[in-house]
């Protein structure tokens, strides 16, 4: 038996995750819409597996994925999720993930990909692995940005929902001295001389969608995400990073 908490914005697929977990004989010991709520279940509950959809209506699982990293929670990750993007498969291996599965795969897919991850072994759904395949031996070809990292990913995404230095520095900890740094970085990292060519790259590769937003394949409507990670109720355990290259 397994000890699993899931994390999906449509209770309909939480619902059905958990009656088909619990006939495997898994116990679900937790669930939300709500990376907050899940941050603090995780480190309450200390379940052996988290399920983890990608995108949750504003916000993105890749935030709750960096919190499991940087609070070195023993919890390992199986993403469920709808993306087939390249991208996101290949980030979702490189922030820890252990498994990545299709929401349209078999249900004995995502229990391959759940007894992967007890293991602690890498599991990639059978549609997946060539996804990733190709970013791996094509980065900067399918997606430019995959020479960023987290951090710059991040502040990209800030920069181009027309935050400043001052305000993205106070939602992250830095100084804006440190956040102007990242942000002449990772510009040169991409080769664009200005925001509205940075803009346009980041909308073409879909780190955000048309209208600013952070996030591939955001719905048009959803509600702007919260990207300082977590509300003020965590915020005071998150760590002072106020050098560039720590990250």
């Amino acid at each position: 038996m397994t000890r699993l908490y899931l994390v999906d914005d449509h209770q309909i697929m939480r619902e059905g995750l958990r009656a088909m977990l619990e006939a495997k004989g898994h116990q679900v010991v937790g669930e939300t819409a709500d990376l907050t709520q899940a941050l603090a279940d995780l480190q309450r509950l200390r379940p052996e597996v988290l399920l983890l959809d990608l995108n949750l209506g504003g916000r993105s699982g890749f935030e709750l994925l960096a919190e499991l990293q940087r609070r070195h929670l023993p919890t390992r990750c199986v993403i469920l999720s709808m993306s087939a993007q390249p991208r996101d498969v290949a980030e979702a291996m490189r922030m820890g993930a252990n498994a990545y599965v299709l929401k349209g795969s078999a249900g004995s897919e995502l229990m391959s990909a759940i007894e992967a991850a007890v293991q602690g072994k890498r599991h990639l759904g059978a549609d997946v692995s060539s996804l990733a395949l190709e970013v791996f031996m094509r980065p900067e070809q399918v997606d430019p940005l995959s020479k960023l990292s987290p951090r710059e990913r991040q502040i990209i995404a800030m920069v181009v929902n027309g935050q400043s230095s001052s305000r993205i520095g106070l939602e992250l900890h830095l100084s804006p001295k440190t956040v102007a740094t990242y942000r002449s970085r990772l510009m040169a990292k991409l080769g664009v001389a200005d925001v509205t060519a940075l803009v346009r790259l980041a909308i073409e590769h879909k780190l955000v969608g048309a209208g600013g937003q952070p996030g591939a394949g955001r719905r048009a409507g959803d509600a702007q995400p919260q990207l300082s990670m977590f509300s003020d109720r965590t915020r005071q355990e998150l760590p002072t990073d106020d050098t560039p290259g720590s990250q």
